[in-house]
């Protein structure tokens, strides 16, 4: 049932030309900003891809850029369309085009819907590759004189200062990982052989934590050693004292920066997607296609609160 009978004249098709030409024009600026957020996320997980498993994280920022640079050459042609639908020397050429111009809108709006997805979904992938690629960095944490790895003790340090954190989980996972570059044991001391036979792998482990793992805001000199014994410090008790470290693990640290981000630019997506859907809307075309019969009347149809297009009369 028509609920709505719209005539356009010249005056409003004009008018509706250089809307739409407008709305294409925000849609290209629309396009920037999705390319400059995966490209500030992209950056942002390189700078963690030491302690990342894999590349599966680099998904979501890729198909953001890539759909920012599609949205920005898109709309720079469909406003090009609008431009030359006022001017009646150039508006018949794009005649054939309007009808792929609707598929193809179609089709682009439906990729960035399950990008927008994506933002929203990547958390557990994301931990997972977090849990992993944490865990391995500790193990390299020692290996100062390794090419290739002399770097990580730098990162975790850095890492674990500007996050706020330590370990994988907690402090503890350092009791679990030899830390100490065997260039800085003596091994003609009882006690450093000793722990290093009773460990199965011939690690050698301690109740110790790095330095960067230390809360300056405690007001107690830090206790980065023999974190579980009792008598090596005065008035301590490590089961009922809050330690001077950080509790929070690394991966939660980052877990939680990167989901934040992750959920604002998800967020900022699906409301490009909302405004890209509306502009893309068939009556959009229609519009346009109006242009090109100008002796025509347009009925508008609204089914279920969706306007789906309109069907030309003859005048």
């Amino acid at each position: 049932m028509a609920l709505l009978q719209v005539k356009f004249d010249q005056k409003k098709r004009v008018k509706l030309a250089q809307g739409l030409w407008l709305l294409n024009w925000l849609s290209v600026l629309a396009g920037i900003i999705i390319f400059g957020l995966g490209l500030f996320l992209k950056i942002e997980l390189r700078k963690r891809s030491d302690v990342m498993n894999n590349a599966e994280s680099h998904l979501v920022p890729n198909s953001l850029i890539g759909m920012g640079v599609m949205a920005c050459a898109f709309h720079f042609l469909a406003g090009k369309i609008c431009y030359d639908a006022v001017d009646p020397t150039k508006y018949a050429k794009w005649k054939p085009w309007l009808k792929p111009y609707l598929a193809v809108c179609v089709l682009f709006n439906t990729v960035l819907f399950l990008v927008t997805l994506c933002c929203f979904l990547m958390r557990g992938s994301l931990e997972s590759t977090l849990a992993h690629g944490l865990k391995n960095s500790m193990k390299y944490y020692r290996d100062t004189d390794t090419p290739g790895r002399c770097f990580m003790k730098k990162t975790i340090d850095m890492l674990q200062i500007e996050f706020k954190c330590c370990g994988n989980n907690g402090f503890r996972d350092w009791f679990e990982t030899q830390w100490i570059s065997n260039r800085y044991l003596d091994f003609s001391s009882k006690e450093v052989k000793d722990r290093i036979k009773s460990n199965v792998d011939g690690r050698y482990l301690v109740d110790s934590v790095p330095f960067s793992c230390c809360n300056p805001s405690s007001p107690r000199p830090c206790i980065q050693h023999q974190l579980t014994n009792n008598s090596a410090h005065y008035s301590y008790d490590h089961q009922t004292e809050e330690l001077n470290l950080w509790l929070r693990g690394c991966r939660a640290a980052l877990l939680s920066y990167y989901s934040s981000l992750m959920d604002a630019m998800g967020a900022t997506t699906l409301l490009v997607w909302l405004c890209e859907s509306l502009e893309c809307s068939k009556p959009s075309v229609n519009a346009l296609n109006s242009f090109i019969y100008r002796r025509e009347i347009w009925q508008t149809y609204l089914v279920l609160g969706a306007v789906l297009g309109a069907e030309p009369e003859s005048m």
